[in-house]
Formats: structure tokens, C-alpha cells, sequence
């Protein structure tokens, strides 16, 4: 009978990629498949621009902008007022 355990895990230094399984008991065979993820291309815009919700709120943003509606805050004020 086959089981699995999947676990994300960062390539360290020389090629070293570390798992701890701890449910499995010491000695027991097992064998490792690695699949690596591709980064994508695809920019956060063109990500939310997919969304028609939040296509909207995005050419409402830009509108807002190109007519100057816009709120300024000064983040120094803003953390101050925050203590």
C-alpha cells in the first residue's frame, strides 16, 4: 500500500533540501519524487485584471487618479496618531 506526505521546501546551500517527517518511524524506506515549480511571467496586474471585480476597482483607481482624486497620507503623522 502506497501513502504520501507532501511538504514545500526551499533548496538550500550545494543542492540541499531538507524534510522531516516526523509520523514516519526511523528506518523506514521511502522514496522521494521532487517537483519543481516554474515561476510565472505574469505580473500582478495582468493577475488581477482577470477578475472582473477586481477590474473594476482597478480602472476606478486609474480614473480616480488621472483626475487628481487622490488622498495623500503621511506615513509619519499616521503612525504617530496610532500610538
Amino acid at each position: 500500500m502506497l501513502s504520501g506526505i507532501k511538504q514545500k521546501a526551499i533548496v538550500g546551500k550545494n543542492g540541499k533540501i531538507e524534510l522531516s517527517a516526523t509520523e514516519l518511524p526511523e528506518g523506514t524506506v521511502v522514496e522521494v519524487i521532487v517537483l519543481v515549480e516554474t515561476p510565472t511571467e505574469e505580473d500582478e496586474t495582468t493577475y488581477l485584471l482577470k477578475s472582473e471585480t477586481n477590474k473594476k476597482h482597478l480602472l476606478k483607481a486609474l480614473e480616480n487618479v488621472e483626475k487628481g482624486n487622490l488622498v495623500y497620507v503621511d506615513l509619519d503623522e499616521y503612525e504617530k496618531s496610532c500610538l
